[in-house]
């Protein structure tokens, strides 16, 4: 059972922003450090990345472990109510990322995707993040 009434959880859920969430501040803030050039959720990209590296035409997409089922998580669980209506919202999440995955690499785009339990730790941001710098330091030299 909820605790918030069907319109108080609407406003709730329509309060989480789509893009400078803390995990996704947490990438922006160690591309920067690695002196990464990026751009923020380009709308010409389908699917709208998180970030877009243009230069190493690499798109990064930062998941929510709970809303993008991230298998193994403890963050991704299913809520005990209304568990069909939340079990059909997963799959429709999942389906809908690997539909938005697919039309970028057809565009011949690199992806990268990191979860959110990843950002906890700032070693694996920055190790998720070295084959872009790995990408510039090639067309550098």
């Amino acid at each position: 059972m909820d605790v918030f009434s069907p319109e108080k959880r609407s406003a709730v859920m329509a309060a989480i922003p789509q893009t400078g969430t803390k995990p996704e501040l947490k990438v922006r803030k160690a591309a920067t450090l690695l002196g990464l050039r990026y751009r923020i959720a380009p709308r010409t990209l389908p699917g709208r990345p998180d970030l877009a590296f243009p230069g190493a035409k690499t798109a990064l997409f930062v998941h929510g472990c709970f809303w993008h089922r991230h298998g193994g998580c403890r963050f991704a669980t299913t809520p005990r109510s209304n568990i069909d209506f939340w079990q059909e919202k997963f799959a429709r999440n999942v389906s809908r990322d690997a539909a938005k995955e697919s039309a970028l690499e057809a565009r011949g785009w690199r992806l990268i995707v990191i979860w959110e339990c990843e950002t906890t730790k700032p070693e694996t941001v920055l190790e998720r993040l070295a084959p872009l710098v790995e990408h510039y330091r090639r067309d550098r030299d």
